[in-house]
């Protein structure tokens, strides 16, 4: 049997299974649990034109842990702001409202405001070898500045898959970043247990990848606001589903006795924002993360970057740049669709993960979608 390293090396297969897993797979909408707000067509961060993500899945082996050997639950995930032939950067901002857990390239973020390359999640013990592999794969694909260097400050956070994953075998290699990268795409994105979030944990049940959108009315501008998060904390009896303690309804199988975890969180707008703008909106984040249960943990990282597509160009080497922005007093409608956005997109992960086995048979269910709907039902809560 291949594993899923190798299953996963055509490009054109793994564009079709990403659409076809997107349009079969039902997602927390479609089970009737009630959200604010309208999202855009694939109510994903790729909504926001030009944003594209990649994933790389490694699974293989079974059984008990034998580090460097597995078993092997992990991977990474890319997000490309403007797609992986645009060497534009964009402004961004960042937030972290617990700091156990690792975000590179934020200093420079901090003190630029602005995003020069992909936003790439791992686990934690292969964040090294992406942000390697990120900076090998822009000097391939860029060109040097006016001084002739490729300089890079990679923007590479992570999650802990350790429970689950061989995380001390170092699995991830610079060819999966590579993959990820070159396989981003636009349209439907996979959620679940792919890529990065391959190994998470959200609320003791099987969490990963989980994306969302929103779009403003035409009053409001008519802009997008996307979020994509990899989502591995929290504990069961916070867990907070369209405001039904789900989490306290079903207690099956806990796997943890305290909240430990972190979530990583990424923002997308096309709306004209400047770096101060956009570290509000990653501010916001948290309000979403409430919603379904985060009280941001001592043992939990909740790292959040946001950036804009708008003002192409502007971030370049020589003369003044005019550049456009929304007043500060417009950015209520923003903050709202990241909260909506951010809420939905974590329920969305834990809808579409599966029960996995991991190290040491260790298993960690899915959320159950009947007993989810029945709780919702109990509630009033369930939308169909």
């Amino acid at each position: 049997m291949p594993t899923m390293r190798h299953r996963i090396t055509l490009a054109a297969l793994l564009l079709f299974t990403f659409e076809l897993v997107a349009q079969t797979k039902p997602r927390a909408r479609e089970l009737g649990v009630p959200f604010d707000g309208t999202p855009g067509q694939w109510n994903a961060i790729t909504d926001v034109k030009g944003v594209e993500v990649g994933h790389t899945t490694l699974i293989s082996g079974e059984g008990p842990l034998k580090v460097g050997v597995g078993p092997v639950r992990t991977g990474v995930t890319a997000i490309v702001p403007r797609g992986k032939k645009s060497n534009d950067a964009v402004f961004g901002g960042w937030f972290t409202e617990n700091g156990a857990g690792e975000m590179t390239g934020t200093i420079w973020l901090k003190d630029s405001g602005y995003l020069d390359g992909p936003i790439m999640i791992t686990n934690t013990h292969s964040v090294g070898v992406v942000h390697d592999a990120v900076i090998a794969w822009k000097v391939k694909q860029g060109v040097p500045d006016h001084e002739g260097y490729w300089w890079s400050a990679p923007v590479v956070a992570e999650t802990w898959d350790g429970e689950l994953n061989d995380v001390n075998g170092f699995h991830v290699k610079a060819e999966d970043a590579f993959h990820a990268l070159d396989t981003a795409h636009s349209g439907p994105v996979e959620e679940g247990n792919v890529g990065g979030g391959t190994g998470m944990i959200c609320h003791e049940f099987k969490g990963g990848i989980g994306t969302a959108s929103r779009v403003l009315s035409v009053a409001d501008g008519g802009y997008t606001v996307g979020v994509l998060v990899q989502c591995n904390y929290g504990d069961r009896d916070q867990l907070r589903v369209a405001g039904v303690p789900v989490g306290q309804e079903i207690q099956d199988e806990k796997v943890r006795n305290k909240d430990v975890g972190s979530i990583i969180v990424v923002v997308a707008t096309d709306a004209p924002l400047i770096p101060t703008q956009l570290t509000r909106i990653a501010r916001h984040v948290t309000m979403g993360l409430a919603r379904d249960g985060s009280y941001a943990a001592n043992g939990s990282g909740d790292i959040f970057v946001a950036f804009s597509t708008a003002n192409a160009g502007a971030i370049a080497l020589n003369g003044p740049h005019q550049i456009t922005m929304l007043p500060n007093d417009s950015l209520d409608p923003i903050f709202l669709a990241t909260v909506q956005a951010t809420e939905e997109a974590v329920v969305n992960a834990l809808v579409a993960a599966e029960t996995m086995t991991g190290i040491n048979n260790r298993t960690v269910i899915a959320l159950p979608h009947d007993r989810l709907r029945e709780v919702l039902k109990k509630y009033n809560r369930l939308a169909k």
